[in-house]
């Protein structure tokens, strides 16, 4: 007689069962770290925010939207599949791995930021106007950005939240420290800025080292995995190309807001969104840690490892974003005054509508975990292009009309598009494993006989 299969648990049991004490510790440092390297570049744009005028702010917050959205192919041509794939089919060779693709990321972050600087210089030449002081800051420090998000994924997948938690402190505390020192000089600005939080991050690098590791063979990991680049671009295509649709659902509205509107409402759109960032940044935080284990889960027992799991971490995702929208609806706009001196009190009434992009895609995103953590990157990429879609034919109209209102309104429905093709993706892989698994029983049934 064989045993009854055990029932799938859709209730928070298998969250809340798996939060042993270390579990416990190891949220709280990542949460700790999420907080700590967003907090420096958080407390960067407040200050500019206060000081700087808005036009100035502007270019800041045009600046650091091309970062970001280098970070995000970067995110895709590396970070993403190293992940994935350090969590799941390489864990037994890491250490061989880790060393082969920090050499790739070190030669990747070299030439983006000699590309950037040489476009400066082009621009510096051809068209001074264009050569902002704050985009040569960008320019100068975003390798160091890049290499500071390779060595923090790192040390998740090395499930050492700890020392990642100790490597952003220090370089908030540095940036905390020479923000002052700057504000009391008066010599702050977009390009200070950026100098600033490069030079904390590489006082950050000389004080936390590598995280621990067990002794590596001394093979090559091109010797061990001959086919590791093909494996790496089967699924890094999907997640480079969601990458750069990803811009038309984020990014592009900064680009549309000056392109449309002005760069002072591009400063505008910058000041809300620093208010909505914090329920952002602990999810991203969460995430670090979630999606490695959802890898191992899926790699280890497929569907029936994940789902729960999934199920559990989309009921926790739906409570915070709904609380804390709330929160911000009753203390926003009090909050906004208080850290812009009032500069930017007359968009405050707008933060109420912006806070539901949280909860509108937090779902979105955990279902996102879930299709990259069963190597379904397409079902993203779909997702990302029906998003980018909705700016263009929603967004667009929504500013011509409201104005910056609009560009509000417009987040909000490439945000719900998202959400929406990710649940009908995710919907239809569930029902074709549920189709396999009778298959797959059936044969090792015939195989034990």
């Amino acid at each position: 007689m064989t045993n009854e299969p055990a029932k799938r648990d859709g209730s928070l049991r298998p969250l809340f069962t798996s939060l042993t004490w270390t579990r416990v510790q190891q949220i709280g440092f990542s949460v700790a770290d999420q907080g700590f390297s967003v907090g420096g570049m958080f407390l960067l744009n407040i200050a500019l925010a206060r000081t700087q005028p808005k036009e100035e702010y502007g270019v800041f917050a045009l600046a650091y939207s091309i970062f970001a959205f280098l970070s995000g192919l970067h995110n895709a041509a590396i970070l993403e599949a190293y992940t994935i794939h350090g969590s799941g089919r390489y864990h037994q060779h890491f250490n061989e791995y880790s060393r082969f693709i920090q050499r790739s990321n070190a030669w990747l972050c070299a030439g983006i930021a000699g590309t950037l600087l040489t476009v400066w210089l082009i621009l510096h030449w051809a068209a001074p106007h264009l050569a902002s002081r704050t985009v040569l800051g960008m320019a100068l420090t975003c390798g160091v950005f890049l290499a500071a998000s390779f060595r923090r994924a790192t040390f998740y997948i090395r499930r050492r939240p700890d020392l990642a938690a100790r490597f952003s402190a220090i370089f908030f505390v540095v940036c905390a420290v020479t923000l002052w020192i700057f504000m009391e000089a008066n010599k702050l600005n977009g390009l200070s800025a950026f100098l600033i939080a490069a030079s904390a991050w590489l006082i950050a690098f000389l004080f936390v080292g590598r995280a621990p590791s067990a002794g590596a063979s001394g093979r090559r990991f091109e010797d061990i995995e001959p086919e590791l680049w093909a494996e790496h671009w089967k699924y890094s295509r999907w997640v480079l190309v969601t990458a750069f649709i990803f811009q038309f659902t984020g990014q592009a509205y900064y680009w549309l807001a000056a392109a449309l509107l002005s760069v002072k409402e591009t400063g505008d759109l910058r000041a809300l969104y620093n208010l909505v960032t914090p329920v952002d940044q602990f999810f991203a935080a969460v995430m670090m840690l979630i999606l490695p284990m959802m890898s191992f889960r899926y790699a280890s027992r497929r569907m029936s490892g994940l789902l729960p799991f999934w199920k559990a971490y989309s009921c926790v995702v739906l409570l915070v974003t709904a609380g804390f929208a709330l929160t911000v609806n009753i203390f926003g706009r009090s909050l906004m005054h208080l850290l812009y001196s009032g500069n930017f009190d007359d968009v405050s009434p707008l933060l109420g509508t912006l806070v539901l992009l949280p909860v509108i895609m937090g779902i979105g995103n955990s279902i996102n975990a879930a299709l990259k953590a069963s190597e379904k990157p397409q079902a993203v990429f779909a997702a990302y292009v029906a998003s980018g879609a909705g700016t263009f034919i929603f967004g667009l109209p929504l500013i011509r009309k409201f104005g910056l209102r609009g560009v509000v309104y417009g987040m909000l429905a490439s945000g719900a598009l998202y959400t929406i093709t990710l649940c009908t993706g995710f919907f239809s892989l569930l029902q074709a494993e549920r189709r396999l698994s009778p298959a797959l029983s059936a044969a090792k049934e015939s195989v034990q006989l």
